[in-house]
């Protein structure tokens, strides 16, 4: 049987404890809250202090950085870093290999396609009526997404 508390070391030499998801068996901080419906991929990491809601799904490599909040029913796909701050609104959609920096914002429905970089600050957001439809289902085909500097 696995275990369900793993310690790691990080590059300071501190030891960080985290316990195994039973929803897909990622790494996740005891002081993150994660939803029993989000399945987290078992090389995924959740930092401390992250929030992940409903039906979110955690690639395989991602690692969703300290004080993150992912809303429901959202994809975050492998290789993804969600910088320090994030906020991740609901439905939304990220690709492979994504980096986003510090405290963006990306909000309901919005997509970020593979091998994008999202600059720490940015806001990304959907406009329009569709924007009201995300919170509740897939993001809609050709949405208008607008990008702004914080």
């Amino acid at each position: 049987m696995a275990r369900r508390i793993e310690e790691l070391e990080d590059e300071t030499g501190a030891v960080i404890k985290y316990r195994r998801h039973a929803n897909g068996r990622g790494l996740v901080s005891p002081s993150a809250r994660v939803a029993e419906s989000a399945h987290i991929e078992p090389s995924a990491y959740v930092e401390a202090d992250a929030r992940i809601g409903l039906d979110v799904y955690i690639g395989a490599g991602s690692w969703i950085d300290s004080g993150v909040t992912i809303g429901d029913r959202t994809f975050v796909g492998a290789n993804v870093h969600v910088g320090k701050g994030c906020i991740v609104g609901s439905g939304v959609r990220i690709g492979s290999n994504v980096k986003i920096g510090e405290n963006a914002m990306i909000g309901n429905g919005a997509r970020v396609e593979r091998d994008e970089q999202v600059p720490a600050g940015t806001v990304i957001e959907l406009r329009g009526a569709a924007a009201a439809r995300a919170a509740l289902s897939a993001p809609p085909r050709g949405a208008r997404l607008t990008r702004r500097a914080a």
